[in-house]
């Protein structure tokens, strides 16, 4: 008996070992590296929103959804699932001929493609040219046999791809025209029928007789006829804004509140400091509007008080700071030069500023 046991012992003992080797290369088989899943994209501030609360802005850039790759899309600030359609699309034959077309994108939300719109270029070789839109006939008609169509009052709210077909439009074009106004929420002025590219300016003022809109509130309604061109953008409240061709439902309120931030435009320029103005939109805009600076709100620099200050764009928290400290010590300046000599301002901020700038010797 004593001699089963002392072998059940030294069988136990040898066991021990074995035991030891197996867990420690089940440990050294087991893989180190483990899969993280992407992190949340917040479509609204176009921000990746990680675990421990700390926030990683991405710096928007332009790119081509016909030929960008999946890291040029990432670095331009697309998310990884809007990237890999986009990839998966071409694949499967897909061409984006205008930006709307990216709006179908399978992942993409609204609210994203109106952060991503501004940043998406379609190459020439993939854009729709347009072609001169020298008259109505019908590029489309039923049969051979068919009557010389007569044009009738339709509604852009309700009409279909078939009659606009009828009344010039290619399919591809019907197509765009119904998508971009289930995009944007039905057309509300003939200017947002020509902001759709298979559209363009002519062809909707030669339909425009013939197009019929919701009803407006007339309290706030201005046709074209009692607005004068070019429109003066210190008085022109949101309604006359409107009427340019080129600024939004979206882009006219940007417009009259950095407005109202800085005292007043002294420079048509000024409006393409903004972000959802593109260099193509300004280009359109500028030509139907001008500034006139008899109209800016200007600023007591010797009075002012620091709130009033620090709302203001072109004025930095550097410059906020500086000016305070040296009004107290200096009492005050006559001038923009004596600012910048003291320091206040570099020549290029001084030329921003200067026009908003009152150097009284009175408070108001």
């Amino acid at each position: 008996m004593r001699n089963d046991i002392k072998e059940n012992i030294r069988g136990a003992l040898l066991l021990v070992p074995l035991l030891l080797i197996a867990v420690t290369l089940l440990h050294i088989a087991r893989p180190t590296d483990r899969y993280t899943p992407p992190e949340p994209y917040d479509s609204e501030s176009v921000t990746p929103i990680s675990n421990d609360s700390t926030e990683r802005k991405i710096e928007l850039k332009t790119f081509d959804p016909n030929e960008a790759d999946y890291r040029t899309m990432i670095d331009a600030g697309v998310p990884r699932n809007i990237a890999v359609s986009l990839i998966k699309w071409r694949e499967a034959g897909k061409v984006f001929r205008i930006r709307e077309d990216v709006a179908l994108c399978y992942g993409m939300s609204d609210s994203l493609y109106f952060v991503l719109e501004p940043y998406i270029t379609i190459g020439e070789r993939y854009r729709i040219t347009k072609k001169p839109d020298n008259d109505l006939t019908p590029k489309y008609r039923p049969s051979a046999d068919s009557v010389v169509i007569t044009y009738q009052p339709f509604s852009l709210d309700s009409v279909s791809t078939d009659y606009l077909r009828t009344i010039g439009f290619t399919r591809r074009e019907a197509e765009l025209v119904i998508r971009y106004r289930d995009m944007i929420g039905g057309y509300r002025s003939i200017d947002e029928f020509a902001e759709c590219y298979a559209v363009g300016e002519e062809r909707a003022a030669k339909l425009a007789p013939y197009i019929i809109f919701p009803p407006r509130d007339t309290t706030n309604y201005i046709s074209h006829k009692e607005v004068e061109f070019p429109i003066e953008v210190n008085s022109a409240d949101s309604t006359t804004l409107r009427r340019v061709y080129g600024i939004g439902e979206k882009s006219v309120m940007h417009i009259i509140r950095y407005r109202e931030l800085l005292g007043g435009y002294y420079s048509t320029a000024q409006i393409s400091e903004l972000k959802m103005v593109t260099d193509e939109n300004f280009q359109r805009i500028k030509q139907q509007i001008w500034c006139d600076s008899a109209k800016i709100k200007k600023i007591s620099i010797n009075f002012a008080s620091p709130k009033v200050l620090e709302v203001h764009p072109y004025i930095s928290n550097r410059m906020l700071r500086r000016i305070i400290n040296h009004r107290e010590l200096k009492g005050g300046w006559s001038t923009i030069e004596e600012m910048i000599e003291s320091n206040i301002f570099t020549e290029e901020e001084a030329e921003r500023i200067a026009p908003y700038l009152d150097f009284g010797t009175h408070s108001e």
